[in-house]
């Protein structure tokens, strides 16, 4: 599959890439945990955000292996699948408009690989800051943030190793589950 944003802007920075190689290596940790939430709560809606989506080639990533790990659960179980609500998460000067654009295409691609029918899959821009709160409570099933808690510190992690970025990731991918 062309990634959509690497038609729209095929010029990016290097880190880009590190950011994608950083989201792959805890792509097994994301699995397992999206798994866990889904066996547990087996959702007819799913409500997933990511937390500084930003905009470039890896926005989408994580959304669309979240929803292929569920799908293949949904499979395999013999489940419908879900809705999914998706909640894209930026500071307000993101131009979220670039995301949206970029849906029709990614969807129609998304359901293209899935070869089966998913659920229908509906997109929200929530601009602001998440040092306060940004969603109801008991509204998410799954929280995924990458290369956005490095502002929750005043250590500049542009200086900080590639495997200190990595466990960042890792530590804050964040499963929500609630009763």
């Amino acid at each position: 599959m062309c990634n959509v944003y690497e038609l729209v802007y095929p010029k990016f920075h290097a880190s880009i890439y590190l950011q994608r190689n950083v989201i792959s290596l805890a792509k097994p940790l994301r699995e397992e945990a999206i798994t866990n939430m889904y066996n547990k709560t087996l959702p007819v809606s799913l409500a997933i955000a990511d937390l500084g989506c930003s905009y470039g080639p890896n926005t989408l990533l994580v959304i669309s292996n979240t929803i292929k790990v569920v799908e293949k659960i949904c499979r395999e179980l013999n489940h419908k699948s879900p809705e999914y609500k998706v909640f894209l998460n930026d500071l307000p000067g993101n131009d979220f408009n670039n995301v949206f654009r970029s849906l029709d295409i990614f969807k129609e691609n998304l359901r293209t690989e899935m070869e089966t029918e998913m659920g229908p899959c509906y997109f929200f821009g929530v601009p602001g800051s998440f040092y306060g709160r940004i969603f109801p409570n008991k509204s998410l099933h799954f929280v995924h943030s990458s290369y956005s808690l490095q502002f929750l510190s005043k250590v500049c992690l542009h200086q900080l190793s590639f495997l200190i970025l990595l466990f960042v990731t890792i530590l804050f991918c964040i499963l929500c589950i609630f009763d």
